[in-house]
């Protein structure tokens, strides 16, 4: 965990439980560093590089907490600089409940996953909407070219903080495609003995039938 990410997040609620819990004191000593902005090193712009999805969270106007899933070619997240990151905002389902919270309160967390490796990141940020028709070319830059969707606006992400999360109840979950791919030499050996005792089982077959009796 970063300094400025206890900063952000130790309220006075959360202190409150962390001094009658007994923790308060490491994670006071963690978070007494200059009150500055994180910025990524090379570590979080590989990660963030390396998603194919994330969870981002957004507050409605009524207090709500709303959470969505954010999905595309791997690295459609991308990262412009170590304060930011952005995306290709692509069309879904139109409820449009991030974009319209979004327009109340621009703050935004995010949750990267790695089920994989059991290693997750997560982002506190300001998100900037910038539509389509409004800046045709950024929309583009950020959009995947061989992706088969319709890129409706550009998020631009000023990153605040960031947290590198235990690994600890993450389960172990493989993409599909990494399972095929680790699989397919086993698949193609049970294939061979397949086919080598189908010959061997033919040839003891017409050894029986031409033996005398």
């Amino acid at each position: 965990m970063t300094g400025h990410y206890g900063q952000v997040t130790f309220t006075e609620g959360v202190r409150a439980h962390q001094i009658a819990h007994g923790s308060r004191r490491g994670y006071e000593r963690m978070a007494a560093v200059p009150d500055v902005p994180d910025r990524l090193g090379e570590n979080e712009a590989w990660f963030i590089g390396e998603r194919d999805s994330f969870y981002t969270s957004t507050v409605g106007e009524t207090g709500w907490p709303y959470i969505q899933h954010r999905g595309g070619p791997r690295g459609f997240l991308r990262v412009i600089d170590s304060r930011t990151i952005g995306f290709a905002d692509f069309r879904g389902n139109k409820q449009y409940i991030s974009r319209g919270n979004l327009d109340h309160d621009d703050r935004v967390a995010l949750f990267l996953m790695d089920y994989a490796n059991k290693t997750r990141l997560k982002i506190l940020g300001r998100a900037r909407v910038v539509e389509a028709e409004d800046d045709p070319e950024l929309v583009a830059s950020l959009s995947v070219p061989e992706y088969n969707a319709k890129a409706e606006r550009a998020l631009l992400i000023e990153i605040e903080a960031f947290d590198w999360n235990c690994s600890q109840h993450i389960p172990e979950l493989y993409p599909r495609d990494q399972v095929i791919e680790a699989v397919r030499p086993m698949r193609e050996r049970i294939a061979q003995l397949e086919r080598e005792n189908a010959e061997l089982r033919a040839r003891l077959e017409q050894d029986a039938a031409t033996r005398p009796h």
